[in-house]
């Protein structure tokens, strides 16, 4: 039986699309996105106003118990995708691809097609130039992609541990040269993670897809928070994360919080910003 969502006092009036983001990003209006992973909270994030979901593969650590991303199967994002989609249907859903499914563009296809079977609106997967022609196979065949630039947890072994993106000249003329090639190919959203708040700003200026940033200043289009880290659920939470169940008292009140102050650019502040 289909999870039953309270729709009455949903602030989001219509489904939320790529469309409805580029124009957000056009009037200079910020955007809410909230990475969580059941149908409940799906439904509050939907009567909260949240307009972007994303399932992440995080899910690994903060449901699963894994210590990275890396072991998180197709199985289990499809499981999640398909919750989270039975709990709301107004914002956009983004499903992430798991380690190793688009290694190759075919492979991208096939399993990306799974990901939208099972709910969700969009697609994202990490990685810069080298993905730029799957992007454009997917776009081609009406699979919408959320690229996803910076600290790219897949890539944690190769990166030497979960560490802070672009510090230098050449990493960061990397990081934005990957940027204006993905949205050159055709992504309609971008994931930056842990860069500096400068680098974030300049990408964000640069591109015309939606920036997404999480650890990235607040001068990108959107800002993600993990719902874990929201509420507070996260042993050692990281620098970019805020406890929004402290001041607010209650779950519904976090959530609505967090939206307000990501509207209201109170949130990130400084101390949760990189340079």
């Amino acid at each position: 039986m289909p999870y039953a969502s309270p729709q009455a006092d949903s602030k989001l009036t219509s489904a939320v699309t790529t469309s409805t983001l580029r124009k957000m990003k056009a009037d200079g209006e910020k955007f809410i996105t909230v990475a969580l992973y059941d149908a409940p909270m799906s439904a509050m994030a939907q009567r909260c106003g949240v307009e972007v979901l994303l399932v992440g593969d995080s899910l690994g650590m903060t449901v699963l118990g894994y210590d990275s991303t890396i072991p998180v199967t197709m199985e289990q994002m499809i499981y999640h995708v398909e919750a989270v989609r039975r709990g709301n249907d107004k914002s956009l859903i983004m499903g992430d691809m798991p380690f190793m499914t688009y290694s190759t563009p075919e492979l991208a296809m096939e399993n990306a097609t799974r990901i939208m079977q099972a709910g969700a609106h969009m697609v994202k997967i990490e990685g810069g130039e080298w993905l730029a022609p799957t992007v454009k196979m997917l776009g081609e065949r009406g699979i919408p992609v959320c690229a996803h630039l910076g600290l790219t947890p897949q890539s944690v072994n190769k990166l030497g541990g979960f560490k802070v993106q672009g510090r230098n000249d050449d990493q960061a003329e990397a990081i934005l040269k990957d940027a204006k090639l993905l949205d050159e190919a055709g992504a309609d959203l971008l994931v930056l993670e842990c860069v500096p708040s400068e680098l974030a700003k300049r990408i964000t200026e640069a591109v015309s897809m939606p920036v997404i940033g999480i650890g990235a200043g607040r001068d990108t289009d959107a800002q993600v928070l993990v719902i874990n880290d929201i509420l507070g659920l996260t042993e050692k939470p990281p620098k970019f994360s805020k406890n929004f169940l402290i001041e607010a008292g209650d779950i519904p009140s976090a959530l609505n919080k967090y939206a307000a102050d990501v509207k209201a650019q109170i949130f990130p502040a400084d101390e949760h910003c990189f340079k």
